[in-house]
């Protein structure tokens, strides 16, 4: 993530290095004012002749950048700076484990429903829009699906195993997986995917062709998965059903 020299983490660092906050980012404002568009970057800005201080700069950057990209940048950065020198100091703290623990829960649960608030409603706007457009049908669950080509074979139940082939998108078109590209059809139980898959199976004919658009809720849900489906991502799936096996049938065991 590229830092950008914010002020208060410019007064952090000067509080936790013991220069004067007024200095440094008079400092760091001259220097702004002197850069002229199409030169190369200056030297790289030094708080003190010494290692120890560039290493303490660099833990800043990095406290900063990590609080930052939580939605935490406007945190207090003298008190930030207090707890810092109390604990470097090996003063009496000002709050105790529990109090520590609670205030950091409440903050990080509250910047982060900040962060996920545009996701879950670009989210919702992309169902909602997608729910309208001619073709599309949905469940009361809010699985949305196409028939891309209709066929009349056995449809699989949730114990069954398929053979499908696949690929799979986010809503701004980015494919993330696609057994077409691997050359070989996936086979897995109905009851083994993802929900919107599991009921969607349930709805085709062997030989025919579907489109699933998957709420996030009967998706990955608020964490996603892995780097490639972002928190509360819609996903859109191309089904093909090559084939089902139909599960063994129950024994009835012998009163």
């Amino acid at each position: 993530m590229k830092y950008h020299h914010p002020s208060s983490c410019l007064l952090l660092l000067a509080l936790l290095l013991g220069f004067p906050s007024g200095v440094l980012l008079a400092q760091h404002a001259a220097k702004a004012r002197k850069k002229v568009v199409g030169t190369k970057p200056g030297p790289i800005l030094r708080l003190a002749a010494t290692e120890a201080d560039s290493v303490a700069y660099a833990f800043g950057m990095s406290m900063a950048q990590d609080l930052k990209q939580r939605g935490l940048k406007e945190l207090n950065a003298e008190a930030l700076a207090m707890a810092v020198k109390d604990v470097f100091a090996e003063k009496p703290v000002r709050l105790n484990e529990g109090q520590q623990r609670d205030l950091i829960t409440k903050a990080l649960s509250s910047a982060q429903e900040k962060l996920d608030l545009p996701l879950k409603r670009n989210a919702v706007n992309f169902m909602q829009k997608n729910k309208v457009k001619p073709g599309v049908l949905s469940t009361v669950s809010g699985l949305q699906y196409e028939v891309i080509r209709s066929a009349d074979g056995v449809k699989p139940g949730l114990n069954d195993t398929v053979v499908v082939n696949y690929k799979g998108a986010l809503a701004d078109g980015k494919q993330f997986d696609s057994s077409y590209d691997r050359g070989e059809p996936n086979s897995f139980g109905v009851n083994q995917v993802i929900p919107g898959w599991t009921e969607g199976l349930q709805l085709m004919p062997t030989g025919s062709h579907y489109r699933f658009y998957i709420p996030y809720e009967l998706g990955y849900g608020e964490h996603g998965a892995g780097q490639d489906i972002p928190p509360y991502s819609p996903l859109v799936f191309d089904v093909e059903l090559l084939s089902v096996k139909k599960a063994a049938p129950a024994t009835v065991a012998n009163k």
